[in-house]
């Protein structure tokens, strides 16, 4: 496996990241406890065994909770700053009494967004940090002189964005002293309109897809780390119950399991090497909090798909030939 863009700003940063969304308990108001603490620390004890130390957050996650319980770790084991990569991210605001669930990349609120990740993650630092869902209503110049400010005050390294199109990101960036390093997108081996969007290119076939175009190209043409979530495809491929599913679905789990049985490795192993195979250096964010999961993902770096394997999986899960 090739290096990853983000090898350009982390050397040793991991192909696989660790996912913290489901980490502190419930999205309510309830306090973490000792036992989600605990669970925090037995996922990243499983992340670095399996050579993962790319951590993704969200300020958002648990409604903060994940963060929180990320930073009790920190504070009870400090020496682990030191081997993971940590991103975060932030600009989404749910309901509340000034308004609806809506977007916010204000100086203000990325700011005060920034303090809170910081405060909650127990570190001094964030190495990446993400706008999560575009803004309608983004002013690019307070954006890129928050940036400034932020890493003129050693709050972020370095920064990106999450869920954004082509011209999104080129816009953006035009306005920007630093570059945006990474873009996480919903990818996986079920939701496959990245893919689809490039082989269906100029055909009514093809729009049903609502995936960006040219997003991937100019990702990788611009050293832009591409992050896909949901990459798991909410275990669908690795040992959920299929009652219900359609055809090509069950097939396509059938196919995982053998090529599983093939490589001798997890599932889960399979359905994340067919992203990787791609040579955009997908960096899957897996977002699980089982330990043991975390190795099986892990062990999707052993895996070197073949092309035909790649395209088998590829075909089967489309449920219908390419054009």
């Amino acid at each position: 496996m090739s290096k990853l863009p983000l090898s350009n700003t982390f050397p040793s940063v991991s192909s696989i990241g660790l996912g913290c969304m489901g980490f502190g308990g419930d999205w309510n108001d309830e306090p973490y406890g000792a036992e989600h603490v605990s669970e925090m620390h037995g996922a990243l004890d499983a992340a670095l065994e399996a050579g993962i130390n790319f951590i993704d957050h969200a300020d958002i996650y648990t409604l903060g909770k994940a963060e929180s319980v990320f930073g009790e770790v920190i504070k009870q084991r400090p020496e682990l700053r030191e081997q993971l990569i940590i991103q975060s991210k932030c600009g989404i605001k749910f309901d509340d009494d000034m308004g609806p669930g809506r977007y916010d990349f204000s100086k203000t609120w990325i700011s005060q967004s920034v303090e809170g990740i910081l405060s909650r993650l127990n570190i001094e630092q964030l190495d990446i940090l993400l706008l999560h869902r575009p803004d309608p209503l983004m002013d690019l110049d307070e954006v890129a002189e928050v940036f400034a400010q932020l890493a003129k005050q050693g709050k972020v390294k370095h920064f990106g964005v999450s869920n954004m199109h082509v011209h999104q990101i080129a816009y953006l960036q035009s306005g920007l002293g630093h570059p945006l390093v990474a873009n996480q997108l919903e990818m996986s081996l079920r939701n496959l309109d990245w893919l689809n969007e490039s082989v269906t290119a100029g055909m009514s076939s093809g729009t049903q897809n609502h995936f960006s175009p040219g997003i991937i190209e100019y990702c990788r043409s611009n050293n832009v780390q591409i992050q896909a979530w949901g990459c798991l495809a909410q275990g669908l491929f690795s040992g959920r119950n299929l009652d219900g599913q359609p055809d090509n679905v069950i097939a396509t789990a059938s196919l995982v399991a053998a090529l599983a049985e093939q490589y001798n490795v997890p599932r889960e192993a399979i359905v994340l090497a067919w992203l990787m195979r791609h040579p955009a250096k997908i960096q899957p964010i897996i977002g699980t909090t089982n330990g043991d999961r975390i190795k099986a993902c892990g062990r999707a770096t052993e895996v070197s798909l073949t092309r035909e394997q790649w395209y088998q999986l590829y075909v089967t899960s489309r449920g219908e030939r390419l054009p």
